[in-house]
């Protein structure tokens, strides 16, 4: 089996997104069952967009059979449609009004940049502050999120909560790191020639 990348960074990288986001899908498939479907199927459907990406970082990690045009494409498909259900259409109630619409507009500003930089065909042409900065964009979603429900009252759902809104930071670095990697790859290979 032939590993898409060579570097230990590269490597590491990689290897803690996969750690981390199957660790965090993890906990939030076991609190769907042990909320059930009736409370929990938006979690759920969430999980199946992170499991998909997951999938698509082990495919391009592995080099098999999917190409870097691909995995751009479907990655960016999976991370836009989780921004649109969980921070948009189904966005959680928060309980500080401002951090509500920060994180709204962040989210919508987070779908514009994953449309304009993921989505066109030249996507080599971008920078590693580009992609850096949809990574940062997130995690700074994350954090608001993170702290208005740290200031509410402690329940059986925070614990989920919590680790279901680090799942996507987590995954989008691991998608920034395989695209840097694989820019990388690519220039070293154009040069060699």
């Amino acid at each position: 089996m032939q590993i898409q990348f060579k570097k230990i960074s590269e490597v590491l990288e990689v290897a803690f997104t996969a750690l981390g986001a199957v660790g965090s899908v993890g906990v939030m498939l076991f609190g769907v069952w042990h909320f059930g479907l009736g409370e929990a199927w938006p979690e759920l459907v969430l999980n199946l967009f992170y499991i998909a990406c997951l999938v698509m970082v082990v495919m391009y990690y592995f080099a098999h059979k999917l190409t870097s045009m691909q995995f751009n494409y479907w990655s960016s498909i999976c991370v836009g449609i989780t921004i649109f259900l969980r921070d948009i259409l189904f966005a959680p109630p928060l309980s500080i009004y401002p951090i509500r619409l920060i994180c709204r507009g962040l989210s919508v500003v987070l779908l514009l940049m994953l449309t304009y930089f993921y989505a066109r065909k030249e996507w080599k042409t971008y920078s590693k502050r580009n992609l850096w900065m949809i990574c940062i964009i997130d995690m700074i979603i994350a954090a608001l999120y993170h702290y208005d429900i740290q200031l509410e009252p402690v329940t059986e759902y925070t614990t989920y909560m919590l680790t279901e809104i680090w799942i996507r930071p987590t995954i989008t670095y691991g998608l920034v790191a395989c695209f840097v990697a694989g820019k990388n790859e690519n220039n070293e290979m154009a040069e060699a020639k």
